[in-house]
């Protein structure tokens, strides 16, 4: 292996040691929210913009993730197709395009909404995060709180997304996502926030799943469909929860 490389993962390694020691408590807390929203019959959605959204929907539609989570594509930033490059960072400062998003989103009062957003500082996750808050649904948010603090807000109300949850879960990203240097280089290289950010998610989910047991209440979890009996299982987990389900076909 090369000494970079090896370097990148010592890194890693580092930051994912800081969220296991630093982040335990903010992990218990969004549980509680998601295991409420399940006990209480609510709806549980989760946005991300662009390598944001890819990270997110590590833990939706995912074997062994929780079926109650319903993703939101946004045109133009849902994923990374989008041409031409650069025209997604000008579409992600639109403000006013959440709120058309949440006025056609099944989210209602008492919901969960999971936004990731690295910097944070982008005027539809802030309004995102600051329109759910005024219509009383949860919000936990994903981000790099360094990254996000050390940025002004693209938005007039002078405040980053993270500054509107209920519960942040920091991903550890510092500013610029990047964490490798090398002699010769302006720039830096090879950014943290899709592997901590996942883990983050993936923390949150086991997190709830242990709160939904102890609860005495079985988590709606995927079973993987490419194993025995799997297909069956997901089929009937979904029937009893399609009330809260919207990326199903409807009948």
């Amino acid at each position: 292996m090369s000494s970079f490389a090896k370097m990148y993962i010592e890194k890693i390694i580092d930051l994912l040691n800081r969220i296991s020691s630093e982040e335990d408590s903010n992990f218990n807390a969004a549980a509680k929210i998601l295991a409420d929203a399940i006990e209480g019959n609510g709806r549980i959605f989760a946005w991300g913009s662009t390598h944001s959204a890819t990270t997110m929907q590590d833990i939706y539609l995912r074997a062994g993730g929780l079926a109650l989570i319903n993703a939101i594509f946004i045109p133009g930033l849902e994923a990374l197709h989008t041409m031409p490059f650069g025209i997604t960072s000008k579409i992600e400062r639109l403000q006013g395009y959440a709120e058309i998003v949440l006025d056609y989103t099944p989210i209602r009062k008492g919901d969960v909404l999971i936004l990731v957003s690295v910097s944070g500082r982008n005027a539809v996750p802030i309004e995102f995060a600051k329109i759910a808050k005024e219509r009383r649904i949860k919000v936990i948010a994903v981000t790099g709180l360094d990254y996000s603090k050390s940025v002004k807000p693209r938005h007039p109300d002078g405040k980053n997304m993270y500054e509107y949850a209920d519960v942040v879960l920091d991903n550890k990203a510092i500013a610029g996502d990047a964490i490798m240097e090398a002699e010769g280089m302006k720039q830096k290289f090879c950014p943290a926030s899709g592997i901590t950010s996942t883990a983050v998610l993936q923390c949150m989910v086991a997190a709830t799943v242990e709160e939904l047991l102890a609860r005495g209440i079985t988590p709606p979890v995927f079973m993987a469909q490419n194993v025995d009996g799997g297909e069956e299982f997901n089929k009937k987990m979904l029937a009893e929860n399609r009330d809260r389900i919207f990326y199903l076909k409807q009948e």
